[in-house]
């Protein structure tokens, strides 16, 4: 195994296997991936699936833009990722309904409605009697739903093994099961100290989620990120309870294939905390039954716990580093991870080649807290 590469890559999540798959896809580079664990063992793989480009985001902006244009391709890509691996990531373009229980939350979401169609985003109203039609299993309580026909859903586990296969594939290598320790920076490149020896890149890309933080700090760079732990559960059914995705009041319900319903998620901010709380299970079945009162007869699969890597402002890190020109970085994608991976891997491929301006991830910069004043009234300053 070689220890000199073009990039390499600190993560082997979602947002690293993408870049290594648009690497390899985009360019002749030579491309390592270097994770702590197994490959996409982190928040990837506890993710729902959800391509939320709107249902998560109610306000205009960089990442509301750049949510749909990354749910754009992901017809393409799962043609493409099937052809070139052979792993289905089981894309579903059903829609997503956003329930309502109440009067106040009709009108709020009505209001939505009006945003999404001024930002040329389909959405309509569903009322109640329809929407039973629709999904006749809901609770006759719902008063209705926002309907919105783009947010699909995948299978985020299957979409990370597919861009790491279809990455290795195309010549990128993966090691796992080793940790990134540190790095020397030179004026040709880098040196990645790991759990496994040294390695050299040309460039280096920080990709590492929640823990991308504590890896910038090594390179001078105050990039603050906190988890938002996030408990799910699976159950499963003889047939299909519900065809397209519900999101209903802090909860929401994905149906997969086989009859498997993923009920998610819990937010504890600022948590590393691995097990999953009884308290949490019940509060996630208690609402979802709410909605859906067949859930309760679903037979028990399991539940994990996941880590969303947040920022203080919502939107992520990617761009380069302000003072190390071979260091890149893209983390912080917190709920959005699956839906943003696609264009978070094209869009740092073609920064490391260097065919997209900085000038595009402005609003995303990596040191955009680099001079943020603490409460004793210093600066965190970059160590340049």
């Amino acid at each position: 195994m070689s220890k000199d590469y073009d990039v390499v890559i600190a993560g082997g999540g979602i947002i690293g296997c993408a870049i290594a798959y648009y690497l390899r896809k985009l360019t002749d580079y030579t491309v390592l991936v270097i994770e702590k664990g197994r490959i996409g063992s982190e928040a990837s793989s506890a993710a729902a699936g959800m391509l939320g480009a709107q249902a998560e985001l109610n306000e205009a902006g960089p990442l509301y833009t750049m949510a749909r244009e990354s749910r754009i391709l992901f017809p393409e890509l799962s043609r493409e990722l099937k052809e070139i691996c052979g792993i289905d990531i089981e894309f579903i373009d059903k829609g997503l309904f956003k329930t309502a229980g109440d009067e106040s939350e009709v009108l709020k979401l009505k209001r939505l409605i009006d945003f999404h169609n001024n930002n040329g985003q389909p959405a309509h109203w569903v009322a109640g009697p329809e929407l039973l039609k629709m999904e006749p299993r809901l609770s006759d309580r719902v008063a209705g739903a926002m309907f919105l026909p783009k947010d699909g859903q995948v299978n985020p586990v299957q979409l990370t093994r597919a861009f790491a296969e279809s990455a290795s594939r195309l010549g990128a290598v993966f090691l796992d099961f080793t940790e990134v320790a540190g790095f020397d920076f030179s004026q040709s490149g880098i040196d990645v100290q790991t759990s496994a020896g040294m390695y050299y890149g040309e460039k280096v890309v920080l990709a590492s989620g929640v823990w991308t933080g504590k890896l910038a700090v090594q390179s001078g760079l105050h990039m603050p990120m906190f988890p938002v732990k996030g408990e799910c559960l699976s159950l499963t059914f003889l047939e299909p309870v519900i065809t397209s995705t519900v999101i209903a009041d802090e909860c929401y319900l994905v149906p997969k294939r086989g009859g498997r319903l993923v009920v998610g998620a819990t937010m504890e901010t600022g948590s590393y905390d691995r097990k999953v709380r009884a308290k949490g299970v019940l509060e996630l079945l208690s609402k979802a039954s709410a909605v859906l009162p067949g859930i309760l007869h679903g037979e028990w699969e399991k539940a994990w716990t996941g880590f969303r890597p947040q920022t203080p402002d919502g939107l992520p890190y990617m761009g380069k580093h302000p003072c190390h020109k071979d260091l890149y970085i893209a983390a912080g994608h917190f709920r959005n991870g699956i839906l943003l991976s696609p264009l978070t891997g094209r869009w740092m491929a073609e920064l490391l080649e260097g065919k997209l301006q900085e000038e595009t991830l402005r609003e995303f910069a990596p040191d955009r807290f680099a001079y943020e004043k603490n409460e004793r009234m210093s600066f965190h300053e970059v160590d340049c």
